[in-house]
């Protein structure tokens, strides 16, 4: 007797691994809503969200078109910085090349702005596996200066300096 197409095409498909999902951790999934943008705690979690599910999708919200990231390059003693879609690049890579990130934001340093304009400081915690052998822990300051249009408006970040000196 032949099982019918759909449950073969269950069984088979069952067992392949998704290309477009993320990988499962060993421990589950802690749980999550996307947080209110308009709020500048919102920004910030859902900025964790992004980093802790590796989503890109999020992540891109989160920046305004005229997005830079800019941080001191020690070895070399100069500042570097790039644009939006080389952040998007290049944090794609991270999301795509690490087994877990956890990110934890700690105190506000300083703050300082309207509503439509606001600049904050914050210390943070970055933890990335990259494999069980192969983990990067970072603790440091980021600086960002978030922008809206109007006050309705969900908060971009429009710069971010990591201060940082890994």
């Amino acid at each position: 007797m032949r099982a019918p197409l759909p449950l073969a095409l269950g069984f088979l498909l069952g067992g392949c691994i998704n290309p477009f999902a993320p990988r499962l951790s060993e421990q589950p999934p802690e749980p999550f809503q996307l947080a209110d943008q308009r709020t500048i705690e919102g920004v910030f979690a859902n900025f964790r969200y992004a980093y802790v599910l590796r989503d890109t999708l999020l992540y891109g919200q989160l920046l305004d078109t005229g997005f830079i990231f800019s941080y001191r390059n020690y070895e070399l003693g100069t500042d570097v910085s790039w644009g939006r879609q080389e952040d998007l690049r290049a944090t794609a890579g991270l999301f795509r090349a690490a087994q877990q990130i956890d990110l934890v934001w700690h105190e506000i340093v300083a703050s300082a702005g309207d509503s439509l304009l606001h600049d904050v400081s914050r210390s943070f915690a970055l933890t990335i596996a990259f494999s069980a052998e192969d983990v990067v822990r970072v603790y440091g300051r980021a600086t960002f200066r978030l922008r809206r249009a109007y006050p309705y408006e969900p908060w971009r970040i429009a710069f971010w300096r990591d201060e940082s000196n890994y």
